[in-house]
């Protein structure tokens, strides 16, 4: 497909590439759609098996963000940016200062921020270049923490509509990735007493997050197979495909990632399989929400309440998908492109 209808097809406005050859900086940065605000997207730093794959990755990302932040009632569009390597690199500095040189040739459209395989320290790099950055050292960090709290507030939204009663104590929880926000989640489900197994691609960090919590590790793969209450991937996305829906064996799926779906069909099986599923960009807007209130000075207890309010806003997408008789999935797409539809009269797209 052409780039220019890969684009079209799904509403995005705008797609930029920057190279530095000389330091090894190869970035994109996606902007879905602005009619809320500037785009607002972490930066991921992945070492992708292709440009197309990381193309692809960078355009699904900043259409979920666009979505993430209609539905938090939040005024800001969706982009996301990647930057195609080694995030093990100890040279940062000048990948990251020339990613913030990217940022700023858009003059405000794009906001960035902390993704997977990025730092709070690297958003420092970012800043050396451009005022359009956020999670800084100096105002709200690191974002996981507050992506971990309302992702906790969801689960016990899912808990609700499957058991009628959102406590987690002595729910078994599958976690899949136990990094920056799956080990916050795992801390707050603790908390509140509920089994938990883990698996992550790093075996030194699995095994230091299984003894932190009593919990039992599996192996990567195992994960998907275990029989427990809740699964909560918090890794990379497409997790959820054919694969490994044959072997799910789980009431929820609540958990941090994004875009856990291999497709939407993947949405309607889960549907199909009576497996209650938490659309992850209304589940992980915590991230966001923290970063939108350091753009607005708030004090870090406004962030986490306005967190805490997926948990209502996830019962609202479950009630509009069981009126209409579809996926969640598909009702908070509906939801989203709604508000987004109803506000770009109000004003012109960020420029």
């Amino acid at each position: 497909m052409e780039i220019f209808e890969r684009l079209a097809e799904d509403g995005h406005e705008q797609l930029a590439f920057w190279s530095e050859p000389d330091v090894g900086y190869r970035g994109i940065i996606a902007i879905h759609d602005t009619s809320l605000g500037p785009a607002l997207g972490g930066i991921r730093f992945w070492n992708y098996r292709s440009e197309g794959e990381a193309v692809t990755d960078v355009l699904r990302l900043a259409e979920g963000m666009s979505y993430k932040a209609a539905i938090a009632g939040l005024n800001l569009g969706g982009g996301k940016s990647v930057i195609i390597g080694d995030n093990r690199t100890r040279h940062r500095e000048l990948i990251f200062r020339s990613h913030g040189r990217l940022v700023e040739s858009l003059g405000g459209r794009y906001i960035a921020a902390e993704d997977v395989g990025t730092t709070v320290n690297d958003m420092e790099f970012v800043r050396m270049e451009t005022e359009w950055v956020t999670g800084l050292r100096d105002r709200s960090g690191d974002p996981s923490p507050v992506t971990a709290y309302g992702t906790y507030h969801g689960m016990r939204a899912c808990a609700r509509i499957r058991y009628g009663d959102p406590s987690l104590a002595g729910k078994h929880v599958a976690v899949q990735g136990v990094g920056n926000v799956g080990s916050h989640l795992c801390t707050l489900l603790a908390e509140e007493g509920a089994r938990l197994t883990i698996t992550d691609l790093d075996e030194e960090r699995a095994e230091r997050v299984a003894r932190e919590f009593g919990a039992e590790r599996v192996g990567p793969q195992e994960i998907y197979g275990i029989r427990a209450d809740i699964f909560a991937p918090c890794a990379l996305g497409s997790v959820l495909n054919d694969r490994t829906l044959a072997v799910l064996d789980v009431d929820i799926v609540a958990g941090a990632a994004n875009n856990q779906l291999a497709t939407p069909r993947h949405g309607d099986e889960l549907q199909r399989r009576g497996i209650l599923y938490a659309p992850d960009y209304v589940i992980n807007a915590g991230g966001m929400i923290n970063v939108y209130g350091e753009l607005h000075d708030w004090s870090a207890a406004r962030a986490r309440r306005k967190a805490a309010e997926i948990f209502t806003a996830l019962l609202q997408v479950f009630e509009l998908a069981e009126e209409e008789g579809v996926a969640p999935a598909v009702a908070a797409g509906r939801v989203a492109r709604e508000r987004v539809r109803q506000v770009r009269h109000l004003q012109r797209s960020w420029v």
